[in-house]
């Protein structure tokens, strides 16, 4: 299993929510509304949100090797 990346088009702040729909196959609106939504419960949402910001890989920055 792949580790998401966040990409480097699409994003709309981070790429988070664009990365993590690409590694499930979805849209990334069907992320940012879940996301959203998510928001308006009680919880750690958006601690969430950043970490994955500093965990997930930019695109730009992960080496791919040379074929």
């Amino acid at each position: 299993m792949a580790m998401p990346m966040r990409p480097r088009d699409g994003r709309m702040i981070a790429g988070v929510c664009a990365g993590l729909a690409r590694r499930f196959d979805t849209t990334p609106t069907t992320v940012r509304v879940v996301f959203l939504v998510s928001c308006l419960l009680p919880g750690p949402q958006f601690l969430l949100y950043l970490a994955l910001w500093a965990l997930m890989p930019s695109e730009e920055k992960v080496q791919h090797p040379a074929w």
